[in-house]
């Protein structure tokens, strides 16, 4: 029975066009559910139980916020596109609190030290996330269409939220970026000889378009070393360069640079920001550059700026002005 229901979430998820990320996440989360209330089929529960679900994650499992909303939005689309039985408004759960952090930034000069420990490929992938405010997976699956030079932009396809939006593409990068094309189509000619050459493509595409999973104009940007099997079709593709695999080059990256700051790729973008509304530009154009559905989210960057140490004068500068007359 729950094998058939999981069967039944991909399915729908798949119909809907969600990413392979949000269709795992979601399934482990039904999961998890059913697992709680000792197997017992969702069909026999309702709004308290999910309550009772959420409020074990935040007070037994100590979730975040973020991972508390995923598991309510994975239970709810379950309801209401599998079961078919809607749920009213969870309002009885103790929710998860939202902590107030500000997002770890790197200076440039620290920017500059962390990008010449990378090298070859992962590089120039950590120059477009800082130079272009990307999030890691929209640099890792930009496509050879995606970019153009003409105009200095980058199309950003199908990111968080299901949006598409347009941000800018360093002038410096262009000739980087060329040189990577280069030796990535010599790779898609070699895997079209072999019978090969495919990549992934959002699920309609695919029905619409057969042949456009092998054509130049659809090939990742940053292709993954070899071949694998389509979690979805089960067809041999040749996916991007694995997350994981650039993150782990990034932290190593961060100790040889001797930097001692919790960074990860994701600090690249958050620097982007800080130093973009640092030079003067309009912090409503950082949000569209970001891709932020909220100005809030845009203005924790703000934050970040006034509390750096130009913003405030400590009262000990004016006791002694020079490192000679505290006698440190």
């Amino acid at each position: 029975m729950a094998s058939e229901l999981l069967d039944q979430l991909r399915s729908a998820i798949r119909a809907k066009g969600y990413s392979i990320r949000t269709e795992q996440a979601y399934v482990g989360w039904v999961i998890r559910y059913i697992r709680f209330h000792k197997l017992q089929h969702p069909n026999q529960l309702d709004d308290t139980h999910v309550a009772e679900f959420l409020t074990h994650l935040a007070v037994n499992r100590n979730v975040a916020a973020n991972t508390q909303n995923q598991a309510l939005s994975a239970i709810l689309f379950l309801y209401r596109h599998v079961l078919r039985k809607p749920l009213g408004p969870i309002t009885n759960a103790v929710r998860a609190k939202k902590p107030q952090k500000l997002p770890v930034v790197l200076h440039r000069d620290e920017v500059r030290l962390v990008l010449n420990e990378l090298t070859g490929v992962y590089k120039l992938i950590g120059a477009l996330l800082y130079g272009s405010g990307l999030r890691l997976l929209e640099g890792l699956r930009l496509r050879v269409k995606d970019i153009n030079y003409e105009y200095q932009t980058l199309h950003v396809h199908d990111a968080k939220g299901a949006k598409d939006r347009i941000v800018t593409f360093p002038e410096v990068l262009h000739q980087p970026v060329k040189a990577q094309l280069q030796q990535t189509q010599l790779l898609h000619q070699s895997d079209l000889a072999r019978g090969y050459g495919e990549v992934y493509l959002p699920h309609a595409l695919s029905r619409k378009y057969k042949s456009a999973a092998r054509t130049w104009a659809w090939q990742y940007v940053f292709p993954a070393n070899k071949l694998s099997n389509d979690p979805r079709s089960s067809r041999v593709a040749r996916h991007h360069i694995a997350a994981g695999t650039f993150q782990r080059a990034f932290s190593r990256a961060v100790k040889y640079a001797g930097i001692p700051k919790k960074a990860s790729s994701h600090t690249l973008r958050h620097s982007f920001a800080t130093h973009a509304l640092e030079n003067g530009l309009d912090i409503r154009t950082v949000q569209k550059q970001l891709g932020h559905a909220s100005l809030e989210t845009t203005e924790i960057y703000t934050h970040v700026i006034k509390r750096g140490g130009h913003a405030v004068r400590s009262p000990l500068m004016d006791i002694y002005p020079a490192l000679d007359e505290i006698g440190l």
